[in-house]
């Protein structure tokens, strides 16, 4: 009888320890495993990804000013993070993010990373895999001159918006409804990079400048001397990594990897390192239309 109740005491504890093993597993989520990628994504094999991106958008994509030569940033660290997870090789394409869309299309990117907002007429000519939504700042000269609360109000204002942009999009719209009202309208200005855009709000040559919220605090909080948030929008449009046409493995592994950054707090430890709001994180999609 004892025999008896010590084997069966022993088969409850191996039963308890099998079902602690799996509900470990399960809480810990799924897993990177970058030796699977010959099995996953056979294509992917012995290429190495062009990441095509722009370092003058901070703080997702910028040069390290320690080391000009490096690149950092909280799209490019989430990235490398995805591509190390899956088991990618990549490396870095840099130039003016006006000029990123056309070059992934064309070819000469495979994936265009970088605070791309995700829109159903940029899906005619790209997959995307969104990860985050946006929100848009409006930048402008310490003490808001113009005391400029929301682009409802901005008749008779300059805007700098980024060339082929949603903010371009916009502020067309705003300015024709200002006319519409038989007020004056809204000169827009655009600019082929952030630092453009920036140079115009520091000359005073535009009122406000609206590109990523993120972007404008993190100017503000370095540069308080030089600039100031006028306002605020969450705008509901979501954020992506953008892949060319017909790429489904690479596409399919990105979404892959960011499941698993998120899951395990990789995302969000990028998000707070460089003062990214972690609530703007939304649920891995990919977006094809």
């Amino acid at each position: 009888m004892p025999s008896l109740r010590k084997h069966l005491l022993i088969a409850i504890a191996a039963g308890f320890a099998a079902l602690g093993a799996t509900s470990a597993a399960r809480a810990a989520g799924p897993a990177c495993a970058p030796a699977k990628l010959g099995e996953k994504y056979p294509s992917l094999v012995g290429k190495t990804i062009k990441m095509g991106a722009d370092p003058q958008t901070q703080p997702y994509v910028l040069r390290d000013p320690a080391d000009f030569n490096k690149v950092i940033g909280a799209d490019t660290e989430l990235a490398a993070a995805v591509f190390d997870c899956v088991g990618i090789k990549h490396e870095m394409f840099l130039g003016g993010w006006s000029g990123m869309l056309p070059a992934l299309t064309a070819g000469q990117i495979d994936v265009f990373w970088d605070t791309l907002y995700y829109t159903p007429e940029r899906a005619k000519e790209a997959d995307f895999v969104v990860y985050m939504q946006a929100g848009t700042g409006a930048l402008t000269q310490p003490g808001n001159p113009k005391h400029i609360t929301s682009w409802d109000d901005s008749c008779g204002d300059t805007y700098a918006v980024g060339l082929g942009t949603v903010e371009e999009v916009k502020m067309h719209e705003e300015d024709a409804a200002c006319k519409a009202k038989g007020k004056a309208g809204i000169t827009i200005l655009t600019y082929p990079d952030q630092a453009s855009g920036m140079r115009l709000i520091q000359m005073s040559r535009a009122d406000i400048m609206l590109t990523d919220l993120s972007m404008v605090d993190s100017q503000v909080a370095a540069h308080p001397e030089i600039y100031a948030r006028a306002y605020k929008v969450l705008t509901g449009f979501l954020i992506g990594a953008a892949v060319k046409k017909g790429n489904g493995e690479l596409l399919h592994a990105i979404e892959d990897g960011l499941t698993i950054m998120q899951a395990n707090g990789t995302q969000k430890a990028i998000f707070e390192k460089y003062h990214i709001d972690p609530s703007l994180q939304e649920p891995v999609a990919i977006k094809t239309k």
